[in-house]
């Protein structure tokens, strides 16, 4: 590719985007303009899922579902990377024309890439990652009349069913 074909390859790479985010700025500035703006007490009030809001929003949640989100979003990845990946494998012009090689060439490093991920699911899985919430209940002391010992022999019964 020349030196000229490059900089006009850019300059359409440019006019895409700068057309895209003109078309959005002017649909945005557009609506501004023709929507009604009627803000009311029960407009600006929150809602989930049409119920009122209870409680605070700033909740605790459980990292687990940080970690299984991302190595979901990385399996995503792997779907974008593999679909191109196999419709240029099954080209059969690209394999005639470079003897098979680029075929051989293509399975090596998808193979590798595959196993890299696999390699990360495992240690995800090994470190246990992608197990669910383990609730611990904590039992609590209080002051009773009857003895511990009562209590342990009915809670025997029922642990060894």
């Amino acid at each position: 590719m020349t030196e000229s074909n490059y900089g006009q390859a850019w300059g359409e790479v440019l006019m895409f985007l700068l057309g895209g985010l003109l078309f959005v700025g002017a649909a945005l500035f557009v609506s501004r303009f023709l929507r009604p703006n009627r803000p009311g007490e029960q407009k600006l009030s929150s809602y989930e899922s049409g119920e009122q809001a209870q409680g605070s929003a700033w909740v605790q949640f459980n990292v687990r579902y940080y970690i299984i989100a991302l190595i979901f979003l990385l399996f995503e990845v792997e779907i974008v990377f593999l679909f191109p990946w196999i419709t240029t494998f099954t080209d059969q012009s690209a394999q005639k024309a470079t003897g098979g090689e680029w075929g051989i060439w293509l399975a090596l490093e998808m193979t590798v890439f595959i196993l890299v991920l696999a390699l990360g699911l495992a240690y995800a899985w090994r470190k246990g990652f992608l197990d669910g919430v383990k609730p611990r209940p904590q039992t609590t002391d209080f002051k009773s009349v009857v003895p511990r010992r009562y209590y342990d022999k009915i809670n025997e019964q029922y642990q060894s069913r």
